[in-house]
């Protein structure tokens, strides 16, 4: 089961079993039938709580922007070197990503397949934000230290491009290669180029 915070409600548990259902029905399309099968309720039970199956993806990508940002706005205040806080908020996202296997199938847009188009933008932008943090931690080190910083957003697209991958990977894998595996090793040399 997905790390979602518990709070007894229906509302959640429909949630902590849509994430569940993603992760252990690989390539699998979830249905709300389905879904209401698993939670014990009828189809209008769900409905009552999400008017739509989007509106459930919604709620998951709300739950991982909420963990995810609020980390990354933590560490952004912490006084570590740009190559430190870089390496502790791509830590953060592939850590979440191995804790919440179900979630990074919608992350990587194999669950949202024939789902509603806003659910993939929002999905880009969730991961475009975290590029764009990246870009200013190294932007604002290379103006502090006088060096040249035109090319941030190429280290920073170098660096989440190699953490999406790892993300596929794991989804590829059926959740059988860990994002972590290797990741320590991996930083040493992308951290040079920041």
């Amino acid at each position: 089961m997905p790390a979602i915070k518990k709070s007894g409600s229906r509302r959640q548990e429909i949630l902590e079993c849509l994430a569940h259902m993603l992760e252990t029905e690989l390539g699998a399309r979830i249905t709300t039938a389905r879904l209401a099968k698993e939670v014990g309720v009828s189809e209008a039970a769900l409905y009552r709580h999400f008017p739509s199956k989007a509106k459930m993806f919604e709620g998951l990508l709300e739950f991982v922007e909420d963990s995810v940002f609020s980390r990354i706005t933590l560490i952004s205040k912490e006084k570590k070197s740009s190559v430190d806080s870089i390496q502790l908020i791509i830590n953060l996202l592939l850590g979440f990503a191995q804790k919440n296997p179900g979630i990074c199938r919608l992350l990587m847009g194999d669950a949202l397949i024939g789902e509603q188009e806003r659910l993939r933008e929002r999905v880009v932008q969730f991961f475009d934000r975290i590029e764009t943090q990246i870009k200013q931690i190294i932007r604002d080190a290379r103006i502090e230290q006088r060096r040249d910083h035109l090319d941030s957003a190429i280290i920073a697209n170098a660096i989440m491009a190699t953490a999406e991958g790892k993300i596929q990977q794991f989804v590829r894998s059926g959740f059988k290669r860990m994002p972590t595996e290797n990741w320590n090793e991996q930083w040493r040399y992308l951290a040079n180029s920041v």
